[in-house]
């Protein structure tokens, strides 16, 4: 069997957790089908996978229109698979126009639903509006739908009620525990100016409001004197966004030390060793189908304190592996509700988020022995609750599944 894997991410170029998704999968299933990896970017040096640049817009253009040119150039280059699978709105519309152009199954992997970010209309304008229709068309003939969580496949039956329940299936994203592992050595950390002996509380992921870090940031005032805060920031997504963080950051660092900023994609031996050395690993996202980096930090050892939404409750066991925060979002629309697009998925009560992530992190920091047997329950989770090589079974099973309805 031949699949042709479509995806905006894959290495280098990967920013995200779909693209390390898109990674580890093509990995996996390739010790058991042939797979050609067709990704946006610059071309990949890899046996079996081309790279696309994304076209510029013309001037004025939205850079939506970039992506789908892309993927128009993709899409006749399928020709000869036996099935095409898309990752992200990114890739949607190439596997869609792909199963069309060739008549194939087309099978989608969800890692997000853009009716359920709906901040992005502030930060793409028009565009926002061009990757809600890229994926809404899609979603409605792909031949199967992937949720990466129970809770993602909730959600894809409720924002597009017009798919067939049947349609949507849950493989759960995997960890690799040989390359996610506990890492004792130290360089990562004194390269960087991290004391080894202070408690350290780790965060890492993208500065955007999908991650909430600027809640981690207020609640930082509440954390004990020596703990120390490590950010390991990936690219904002707007201006706006750098500068409310930015100004957090140095509101923070006035009032106190340890307070380590690591901008842009650091090498993994050096990740490695933070979430080892880490008292606490913190995910204080608004909004995540899976959270990948969570299961990172477990392989790691390390307990996790994270948002209870979406798949988090899924990877995180409460009281077992980690603290799960209490969470209920801001409608879009709601009554009483400043802006719309900007607040819509923020708390409820922002104060209250703020202080449940100092509680709950403070209450590990308080107990290391709790802290050590949560990091233990974590490692054995991941390692034996998730697999790529399961992830890859299942997945190659719905492609079976799926070329038998045709």
């Amino acid at each position: 069997m031949r699949v042709d894997l479509l995806t905006r991410e894959y290495p280098p170029e990967v920013y995200g957790g779909a693209g390390v998704h898109a990674a580890e999968l093509t990995r996996a299933l390739r010790r058991i089908a042939d797979v050609r990896v067709r990704s946006l970017g610059r071309p990949v040096p890899e046996p079996g996978t081309t790279g696309y640049p994304t076209p510029p817009p013309p001037p004025g253009g939205n850079p939506a229109l970039g992506f789908l040119g892309a993927g128009l150039a993709m899409a006749p280059d399928v020709a000869g698979a036996d099935l095409v699978h898309s990752h992200t709105w990114y890739a949607n519309a190439a596997g869609h126009l792909a199963g069309l152009l060739h008549g194939i199954p087309h099978v989608m992997t969800m890692h997000s639903l853009e009716p359920l970010r709906p901040w992005k209309a502030a930060q793409l304008g028009g565009g926002y509006a061009v990757s809600s229709w890229l994926e809404r068309s899609a979603v409605a003939e792909a031949d199967l739908v992937v949720a990466v969580s129970a809770a993602m496949r909730e959600d894809v039956l409720a924002v597009y009620p017009q798919v067939d329940p049947a349609r949507v299936r849950v493989v759960h994203n995997g960890i690799d525990t040989e390359a996610h592992r506990p890492d004792r050595r130290l360089d990562g950390l004194l390269r960087h100016g991290i004391d080894p002996y202070r408690p350290l509380v780790l965060f890492v992921g993208r500065v955007t409001r999908q991650k909430g870090l600027q809640h981690l940031l207020r609640a930082a005032f509440e954390l004990p004197p020596d703990a120390q805060l490590v950010l390991c920031c990936g690219q904002p997504d707007t201006p706006e966004i750098a500068a409310e963080t930015a100004a957090l950051v140095d509101d923070l660092k006035a009032g106190r030390d340890g307070v380590v900023r690591l901008d842009g994609m650091l090498d993994a031996p050096t990740v490695r060793q933070l979430m080892t050395h880490a008292s606490v690993f913190v995910c204080p996202s608004v909004y995540e189908p899976m959270g990948i980096v969570n299961l990172e930090a477990m392989a790691c050892g390390t307990p996790v304190v994270a948002t209870a939404t979406g798949g988090i409750p899924e990877v995180v066991v409460d009281g077992a592996t980690g603290l799960l925060v209490p969470f209920e979002a801001r409608p879009a629309g709601a009554a009483g509700v400043p802006g719309s697009a900007d607040d819509a998925g923020e708390p409820v009560d922002p104060g209250r988020f703020a202080k449940d992530l100092a509680a709950a992190v403070n209450r590990l920091l308080d107990d290391p022995d709790l802290a050590d047997r949560m990091g233990a329950a974590g490692r054995e989770r991941a390692r034996s609750h998730f697999s790529w090589d399961r992830a890859a079974e299942r997945t190659l099973a719905l492609y079976r599944e799926a070329l038998a309805a045709r």
